[in-house]
């Protein structure tokens, strides 16, 4: 066991807060497989009212990275303020728990200083063998127990569900609480008027499912859009990358419907972009409601509120679907954090990682700061300042292979190797986005220069750990 996996807390600490002594509450959304394809981060098709006026209320962060491109391990980076290189851990089955069993989580700090932790819907990654914490929370999280909560409804849906992962796609004309993101909306309005009763601050977070497949939502949602009307992305992969640093959307593939290998042609192709733009729509709804309902209760002026995306999303850019990738539609995400001393409309382009939010917001309520997190704390970023980073590091594994990636505000290097296995055995790939934003040829070839600058970052990190539990 690593020692620094051991969280002590440095109770002589102090983190004063931008409004005050009275601790804040903190009210953390997490959306599922959203890229920051918002209207507030410049789209001009997707519909998110909501959203965007969330951005108003607060700092919308342009340059904002996961740590991984994959539900569980973004989800324990988020939670325990330690990168997935640092715990071992890239898949979906291995608990955090099992490689840092003395962790102290982003919510567990929080109750050790008198807030009340609570959550509904997906915080951690659920299923594959992987769950809830519970020493997470003051009291177990919520789960879908109503009956009418079904994940089809249309009949042709349902009539091809007898495959295990039945449709890619769902338009029905029902009502926004016959899914579960819109059923847990009703919990979360309950939950902010119990939570005030208490007295105390707390510390809430709403994990909504939407927009990751399958891309079900209500018609209203769909009808917002013209299928027609979206563009086919360029299917080429990077000319000279590695022939592994790309996927096949395998996740995707095990939908009915979606063919088990080679491009998915135009029709659908439009129609899962279509799909995807329907289902961030209804999460921005839900999220809006539950917006409101903070409102409602007389708390918002005394809540930091934060919107995150555990990862983006392939949309064929690359002849790719799903996540599972370092390239840039992958690993960039939104991220908007807002509450009182968070100046309003303001957008930032300082580099962020999700580890960085644990320490930042801890510091930002006024609690001491955790020793032996990844991440750094930018409430100066958050005052307006200038940046804290440099670069960023995220990571994922093909196969024996680790690919360590480094990003600055131009650049980004991926070095594919085995973990321990000397840097002379990696291969390289070296993406410029000021030049090159779609990533349409790897550079590491031809600018050494550029290559040798950032493998002297990567230098400053410690080596990445194995996968837990693999000799």
């Amino acid at each position: 066991m690593i020692d620094r996996l051991v969280l002590a807390v440095l109770i002589g600490a102090t983190g004063a807060t931008a409004w005050g002594a009275e601790h804040p509450n903190v009210l953390l959304i997490c959306v599922d497989d959203l890229k920051p394809l918002l209207g507030c981060y410049g789209d001009q098709t997707v519909h998110t009212p909501h959203l965007d006026r969330l951005a108003k209320r607060g700092m919308r962060f342009d340059l904002a990275y996961c740590n991984q491109a994959v539900c569980a391990p973004s989800r324990h980076a988020l939670m325990t303020g330690l990168r997935p290189q640092t715990l071992g851990i890239y898949d979906l089955s291995t608990r955090f728990r099992t490689v840092a069993p003395q962790a102290v989580t982003w919510s567990q700090h929080f109750m050790a200083h008198d807030y009340r932790a609570e959550h509904l819907g997906k915080i951690y990654h659920l299923g594959h063998g992987n769950g809830d914490d519970q020493a997470s929370w003051s009291v177990p999280g919520w789960k879908v127990t109503n009956a009418g909560v079904k994940l089809y409804h249309d009949p042709a849906s349902v009539a091809k569900n007898a495959n295990t992962n039945g449709a890619a796609y769902e338009s029905a004309d029902v009502v926004d609480e016959a899914y579960v993101d819109g059923a847990m909306v009703g919990v979360a309005r309950d939950r902010l008027v119990a939570l005030k009763a208490l007295g105390k601050p707390w510390f809430l977070g709403v994990g909504f499912i939407r927009p990751h497949l399958p891309f079900v939502a209500p018609k209203r949602f769909w009808d917002l859009y013209h299928r027609d009307a979206f563009a086919v992305p360029t299917r080429a992969a990077p000319i000279a990358a590695p022939a592994y640093a790309t996927q096949s959307g395998g996740e995707l593939r095990r939908y009915m419907g979606i063919p088990p290998q080679g491009p998915l042609d135009d029709d659908l192709t439009r129609t899962l972009i279509h799909g995807y733009h329907a289902a961030i729509s209804y999460a921005d709804a839900q999220i809006g409601k539950v917006l409101d309902a903070l409102d409602a209760s007389g708390q918002a002026t005394n809540t930091v509120i934060i919107l995150w995306g555990d990862h983006g999303w392939h949309l064929g850019d690359h002849g790719q679907w799903c996540k599972h990738t370092n390239y840039e539609q992958a690993t960039r995400i939104p991220l908007i954090i807002a509450g009182p001393g968070i100046p309003a409309g303001s957008t930032t382009m300082a580099l962020i990682e999700t580890v960085d939010l644990y320490p930042t917001l801890a510091a930002w309520c006024g609690l001491p700061l955790p020793t032996g997190l990844d991440g750094l704390d930018q409430g100066a970023v958050l005052r307006g300042g200038a940046a804290i980073r440099d670069h960023v590091i995220h990571v994922y594994p093909r196969g024996e292979r680790l690919g360590r990636a480094i990003r600055t505000t131009r650049h980004r290097l991926v070095e594919w190797k085995k973990p321990g296995d000397p840097p002379a055995s990696a291969d390289l790939e070296l993406y410029d986005y000021r030049d090159d934003p779609l990533e349409t040829r790897n550079l590491a070839a031809q600018q050494p220069e550029v290559v040798a600058e950032l493998r002297a970052i990567l230098g400053r990190h410690p080596e990445a750990r194995a996968q837990a539990g693999v000799k």
